[in-house]
């Protein structure tokens, strides 16, 4: 069973954390990547995170369809109160999505050719987005420290 509100707080934490630290940042730096192969700037982390709980918890979990193309989100750049603006939408959608799970059904439009054990109901589902949404917080705080030790000229 899910506490709904507790669930809803969690994700709050981190969606808020993550809209924080690129507004902190500002345009220039969270649009970054740090001097790292394969590193992703604070900006297109966050995009990809907004990506994975639309995906999960409509596409997935309600087969509401909503759109999304992973590999331009960790392309994106733009200005960081437009992506802040984006979060707080989706922190009201995610809203809507978890009033309309069911916790322990299967999910409408299963994850295909996947055999992910979370995937198996609804509320493991959105655990999934809370896990994913919690590992991305702490990759943008890595990379924030990162992008700010280079600035210093501490790389």
């Amino acid at each position: 069973m899910i506490d709904t509100e507790t669930y809803l707080r969690f994700c709050d934490e981190a969606l808020l954390g993550m809209r924080d630290l690129v507004l902190d940042l500002g345009d220039d730096l969270a649009n970054t990547r740090p001097d790292i192969p394969g590193a992703n700037s604070p900006f297109a982390i966050l995009t990809h995170c907004l990506g994975v709980v639309a995906r999960w918890a409509s596409t997935v979990n309600l087969g509401q369809i909503v759109p999304r193309d992973r590999e331009a989100e960790f392309l994106a750049v733009g200005a960081v109160t437009d992506l802040a603006a984006d979060v707080d939408r989706m922190r009201t959608s995610l809203r809507g999505w978890v009033a309309r799970t069911n916790p322990q059904a299967p999910p409408v439009n299963p994850t295909t050719g996947r055999q992910d054990w979370y995937a198996a109901t609804q509320g493991g589902v959105l655990f999934h987005v809370y896990e994913e949404l919690s590992q991305h917080r702490g990759h943008m705080e890595v990379t924030r420290d990162l992008l700010l030790a280079q600035a210093r000229g501490e790389s």
